[in-house]
């Protein structure tokens, strides 16, 4: 019998100036990739490089966190913006990542949009296909959510489409993310976090919040790093999911 693998993603680089909201370091020494804001949402230059370095250092995958062009929401709020507009800002956070990935002596393995771009691209065709155009133009696999309108685009454009779940939202009835303004959208502990990654390893299964048991195929398993608590529950998932026989390795 094949041992499983998943890879464990979290967000990192989020903070602009002096403001910083993710234990990059820490939470670099337990993942296995890394999606890294590229400074529309969060993130900026002398950070995006000091990330960068330090992923590469530890063997770290490096994704691209590409969203909005949204500093004042964190990427948030949902924009109606032009799907050509759209692509081309996308291409300019993944340029400028991957500059910093190649001087560290790695390079931006995969696409991952954030935050409002994220939920809007499970149904939103534009926005799903603006987004498609950018990774294909960039020529990176991407990463989302299972069911999604952007995942089914990417794989009808020949894109390699990887799908993720993630061990701290509350789920759907409908396999979608709750809204972060409803109840239920992170869960409630650390404790809840472990059990969420050992369904999902063992069982292929993540419990929506009315109960449902939604089966759920991942490559990866993603853990935000500006909750609270990150770096600890994120320790725990990984000697969890280990413990189970679990091989954490990178997807991409």
């Amino acid at each position: 019998m094949s041992t499983p693998t998943l890879d464990l993603n979290a967000d990192l680089a989020e903070g602009f100036g002096t403001w910083s909201l993710t234990d990059d370091d820490a939470l670099l020494d337990v993942i296995t990739s890394a999606n890294v804001a590229c400074g529309f949402h969060a993130g900026d230059p002398l950070r995006m490089q000091r990330v960068c370095a330090a992923a590469v250092e530890r063997g770290v995958t490096i994704g691209a966190q590409v969203s909005y062009r949204d500093l004042a929401g964190f990427g948030r709020r949902f924009v109606d913006v032009d799907p050509a507009e759209l692509t081309a800002d996308l291409l300019y956070q993944v340029g400028a990542l991957r500059e910093f990935a190649r001087a560290a002596g790695g390079d931006v393995a995969y696409l991952k949009p954030h935050g409002a771009l994220y939920n809007a691209v499970v149904h939103h065709d534009a926005q799903a296909g603006a987004v498609v155009a950018a990774a294909d133009r960039a020529g990176l696999p991407v990463l989302g959510l299972p069911g999604s309108r952007f995942l089914a685009m990417a794989a009808e454009a020949g894109l390699v489409a990887h799908a993720e779940a993630f061990g701290d939202r509350g789920y759907t009835r409908e396999g979608t993310l709750v809204p972060r303004r409803e109840p239920g959208a992170l869960l409630p502990d650390a404790d809840a976090v472990v059990e969420r990654a050992r369904r999902l390893a063992a069982e292929g299964v993540v419990v929506a919040v009315d109960g449902t048991e939604l089966p759920t195929r991942a490559a990866s398993l993603c853990l935000h790093g500006d909750t609270p608590d990150a770096v600890a529950a994120a320790r725990r998932v990984a000697e969890a999911l280990r413990d189970a026989g679990v091989t954490l390795a990178p997807f991409a």
